[in-house]
């Protein structure tokens, strides 16, 4: 991955509480696991960006090495990264997910 790219990548994940690398937009999801995970973030009612990795390959190879995590999507919470779409799914089912975007709007 070239310097730019990485330093992109890294100033979307911070200027950004919830930060998504998604296959399609939140309008339009590409694939199921990008669907799952914006409909958990618009269930939640919180505000999150995305990021069309389809639409930047240099993105979409550079967050796999950026986060060392080989799929898409991608969820970062103030700036960490969180995981993809099965572990959204989980964090969501047990109640963190929740209490972990809560801390995050109100900071």
């Amino acid at each position: 991955m070239t310097e730019a790219t990485h330093d992109r990548i890294g100033s979307l994940i911070n200027d950004n509480k919830i930060m998504v690398f998604m296959k399609g937009t939140k309008l339009m999801p590409q694939c199921g696991f990008s669907n799952n995970v914006v409909q958990i973030l618009n269930t939640l009612g919180v505000p999150y960006e995305t990021v069309d990795v389809l639409a930047d390959p240099e993105v979409r190879q550079g967050i796999k090495e950026y986060s060392s995590w080989p799929t898409i999507p991608q969820v970062y919470i103030n700036g960490e990264f969180l995981g993809g779409s099965d572990i959204l799914i989980e964090l969501y089912q047990k109640g963190e997910l929740q209490q972990m975007v809560e801390v995050v709007m109100a900071s």
